[in-house]
C-alpha cells in the first residue's frame, strides 16, 4: 500500500500539508495548515506562527497543533536565538531550542530542553571551524543528558572531496564524498556494527538533481528536485523485494 503526503507551500508565510496516511481516497486525509510572521521589539526579532488542523469541527481548541515562538539579538558579538513549541494551546510546558553563534570565533553552540514546572536540558553540542592549508574542518561534539550518550562529529572538506567521521563510545561511521564530475558526486557510509550506505547524487541541470541514496536491506531513497518541485519516494527493501512506497510532494509557490 502506497503512503503519500502532500505538501503546498505559499511562500513565505502559508503552508498546507496533507500528512502522512494510507487511504483508498480523499476521505481519509489529514490536512494541516501552517502560517507564520515576524517582528520586532527593540533589539529583539520575533516570529512566530501555529499549526492547525485544517477540516471542519465544531471544536475550535483541538484545531491548533502546535504554536511556536522565536526570538533572536546579538550580546557580545554572540549572536542568541530562543524557540518555544507549545503543543496545541497546552502553554504549561514546551520544547525550547537556544542556539548561539560567535562569527569571529566560528563557534556554534546549541541546546535543547524542556520548560514546564522547571528548566530540563535534554540535548547539548558545539561546532567548532578551523582553516588548515585550503581545508575546512569542523569539530562537533555531542551530548545527549537524557539517555548519557555522548559522540563527536569531525568533517573535513578540501576541493572536490570531503570526509566526516562520527566516533562514540559504541560505534564509528565514516562518510567519504567525492565530486567525480561536474554532474555525478558519490558518498559511501561505512559503519563499525557493519552498516554500509550508498549516496549518488547527479545534476539534471539548471539547479535540478537527483539524489539516491542505497541501505542494504532495508531501503532506497530517492529525492528529485525539478524547479520549485521536490519529491521524495522511499522504498523500504528486503533482500532485492520492494515491500511499499512512501511519496512525499513539496512544490513552492511565490505571489
Amino acid at each position: 500500500m502506497m503512503k503519500t503526503k502532500l505538501m503546498v507551500l505559499f511562500a513565505p508565510f502559508l503552508q498546507i500539508n496533507v500528512q502522512d496516511g494510507s487511504f483508498a481516497d480523499i476521505g481519509g486525509l489529514d490536512p494541516t495548515l501552517s502560517w507564520s510572521d515576524s517582528t520586532t521589539a527593540g533589539d529583539l526579532d520575533i516570529e512566530y506562527g501555529i499549526e492547525a488542523a485544517a477540516k471542519p469541527t465544531s471544536d475550535l481548541a483541538s484545531l491548533p497543533k502546535k504554536v511556536w515562538g522565536k526570538a533572536s539579538t546579538n550580546v557580545s558579538g554572540w549572536g542568541v536565538s530562543a524557540r518555544a513549541d507549545f503543543e496545541g494551546l497546552d502553554f504549561s510546558k514546551a520544547d525550547v531550542e537556544i542556539d548561539a553563534t560567535n562569527d569571529d570565533g566560528d563557534i556554534d553552540i546549541h541546546l535543547e530542553a524542556s520548560a514546564g514546572d522547571g528548566f530540563g536540558v535534554q540535548k547539548v553540542e558545539a561546532t567548532k571551524r578551523l582553516d588548515s592549508d585550503g581545508a575546512a574542518i569542523s569539530i562537533n561534539p555531542r551530548y545527549n543528558l537524557d539517555t548519557e550518550e555522548a559522540d563527536v562529529v569531525i568533517a573535513y572538506s578540501k576541493d572536490d572531496t570531503s570526509i566526516e567521521i562520527t566516533a562514540s563510545q559504541d560505534a564509528q561511521s565514516v562518510t567519504f564524498s567525492q565530486q567525480i564530475d561536474d554532474d555525478n558526486r558519490v558518498a559511501p557510509t561505512l559503519a563499525s556494527n557493519g552498516d554500509i550506505s550508498l549516496e549518488w547524487e547527479r545534476d539534471l541541470g539548471g539547479g535540478n538533481s537527483l539524489t539516491a541514496t542505497l541501505k542494504p536491506n532495508e531501503s532506497v531513497d530517492l529525492e528529485w528536485e525539478d524547479d520549485s518541485w521536490t519529491a521524495n519516494i522511499n522504498l523500504p527493501i528486503d533482500g532485492t523485494d520492494i515491500t511499499g512506497a512512501n511519496v512525499s510532494i513539496k512544490r513552492e509557490v511565490n505571489f
